[in-house]
């Protein structure tokens, strides 16, 4: 039998493979999208074509202003697959939760989330998200908008809310920054505190 905190590690482990399958399977889709911008060879010959000619010669402003729209459309796609990134780990966690209170990894790991209430549910989504990913898409996002220093502050912001989400499992409360804002409590099978039977004298 697994102890607690490495039945709520193995519960973990196994949700997060399943977002950076996500992720990976999202990265794949958003460099086709970027490449097909370039690879279209016969709609940005047209494209640079028409510009070329309504340039009056300007042949410099042109190219930059194709090179800019094309950079500000690879840079949406990349963001585009941020966000629903983020949306799909936040509908993962809340219908999991809501329907069966329990995500995949909970489920394989014998741990169940209580109350399984939708408000409750939606809530601790919420703070496991921005926990686990929102945060660091959104230091992504800040880089890839070239805003390097933000990034970095928003980066330092994530690692600390993780620590703070992660963290208190350790403790004897078990209870997860997540919990404790959705009024829920992770259990399962050995998980339960111990109560103590008091001694009965006999007469």
């Amino acid at each position: 039998m697994f102890m607690p905190k490495l039945r709520r590690a193995v519960a973990w482990s196994v949700d997060f493979a399943l977002v950076v399958a996500l992720a990976s399977a999202l990265a794949v889709l958003t460099f086709h999208r970027v490449s097909a911008l370039v690879t279209d060879v016969p709609e940005l010959a047209t494209r640079s074509g028409l510009e070329l000619l309504m340039s009056r010669g300007d042949v410099l402003d042109a190219s930059q202003d194709l090179g800019l729209r094309l950079w500000d459309k690879s840079v949406l796609y990349v963001e585009q697959a941020f966000g629903l990134l983020v949306l799909t780990v936040f509908l993962y966690q809340w219908v999991c939760l809501a329907l069966a209170g329990r995500t995949i990894g909970k489920g394989l790991a014998g741990l169940k989330v209580t109350p399984r209430l939708p408000r409750r549910a939606a809530l601790r989504a919420a703070v496991t998200t921005a926990a686990d990913v929102a945060m660091y898409a959104v230091a992504c996002v800040l880089l890839v908008e070239g805003q390097a220093v933000l990034s970095v502050l928003v980066w330092a912001v994530a690692v600390v809310l993780f620590l703070l989400n992660a963290l208190p499992v350790l403790s004897p409360g078990r209870r997860s920054l997540a919990d404790r804002v959705a009024g829920t409590e992770v259990t399962g099978l050995g998980l339960s505190t111990p109560v103590a039977t008091p001694l009965v004298r006999a007469s």
